[in-house]
């Protein structure tokens, strides 16, 4: 399949997802926060669900908790090669078949429509670390994992989330038509969908479907994309750029399928897999390249081990290793 190495036409071609180091905080006291009380009360009580969902998981049968893992990698997969490598960074081509699989996808991930997530990630990037990020780990593991959507965004997340160029995602019917029955679909999909299927087809306890595949998933999902915003903005290595906080974290790597080599991906956000290493560990590159082989995806932009060596011999750690 086709691959592109976007190094040397990247800063004319691409630039919203680059950080932006013009960028200057607001001098002056901060601005309050002010706590969405409504999200801490859904958040406790998903969290609570998902607690006892785990204490149910004796009493499932292999078949739901198959269904369970198959859930995670699908609505995982609606964030890694969906909304994130594809939408935010349009680091790869997707046929019109693979996006609306995507965008179901998303749906049953249920964290904040395609739109929304691509403009917030993409601010994340143009001003990783300052005021203007959505989940800004300077400000500390809570407040990167979850604390940001417990209270309101800061007025600098706004305005220049308001000033990005988001043609691209105005332009793709699938984005905007998510987005118009985003509600209905994450209805759909996140939660009754992953309910019916065990009860239907063997016989399971709707209250086994709701409190594994449903609740439980649902949250194990929901932490293992925040663990890319805290853990991995805070623990592990720099081989890439040792100036910026995101590290390459393994344990997030494993668990978010892939998108634990973060100090590589900020360094080089419009590569396709998020690492110079191509599938090693990286089930959502996997998943592309499948996609790829099929005919369902292309252009799937690429940077060169030479210029990613090069980077990391001019600004990293000297953790760097090949292979």
């Amino acid at each position: 399949f086709p691959i592109i190495d976007i190094a040397p036409l990247f800063h004319s071609t691409m630039g919203e997802d680059v950080f932006d180091e013009t960028y200057r905080e607001k001098e002056g006291p901060k601005p309050p926060m002010r706590i969405v009380w409504r999200n801490v009360l859904m958040m406790s009580l998903l969290h609570l669900g998902a607690l006892y969902g785990i204490f149910l998981i004796p009493s499932a049968s292999p078949l739901t908790l198959m269904w369970s893992v198959l859930c995670f990698v699908i609505s995982g997969l609606g964030i890694t090669a969906g909304v994130h490598r594809l939408w935010s960074h349009r680091a790869y081509k997707a046929s019109l078949p693979l996006r609306v699989f995507l965008a179901i996808a998303n749906s049953m991930a249920f964290q904040n429509d395609i739109y929304e997530w691509s403009r917030d990630h993409r601010v994340h990037h143009k001003y990783s670390e300052t005021d203007a990020d959505p989940h800004n780990a300077s400000r500390g593991f809570f407040f990167s994992h979850i604390g940001w959507l417990l209270v309101r965004k800061h007025p600098d997340v706004i305005e220049k989330g308001s000033k990005l160029d988001l043609t691209d995602l105005k332009m793709d019917k699938v984005v905007m038509f998510q987005r118009r029955f985003y509600k209905p679909s994450v209805v759909l999909m996140c939660f009754i969908f992953p309910m019916l299927v065990p009860w239907l087809l063997w016989d399971e306890s709707l209250w086994v479907g709701y409190f594994i595949p449903t609740l439980l998933r649902y949250a194990v999902v929901l932490n293992a994309t925040w663990l890319v915003n805290s853990a991995a903005h805070m623990w592990g290595n720099r081989p890439y750029d040792v100036q910026i906080y995101p590290r390459e974290n393994m344990f997030v790597t494993l668990g978010a399928l892939g998108e634990g080599f973060h100090n590589y991906h900020h360094t080089f956000p419009y590569d396709y897999s998020t690492s110079e290493f191509g599938c090693k560990l990286n089930f959502t590159t996997c998943f592309i390249n499948f996609m790829c082989f099929c005919g369902l995806a292309k252009e799937c932009k690429r940077v060169s081990k030479d210029a990613a060596q090069a980077r990391a011999q001019r600004t990293g750690d000297g953790s760097y290793k090949t292979g």
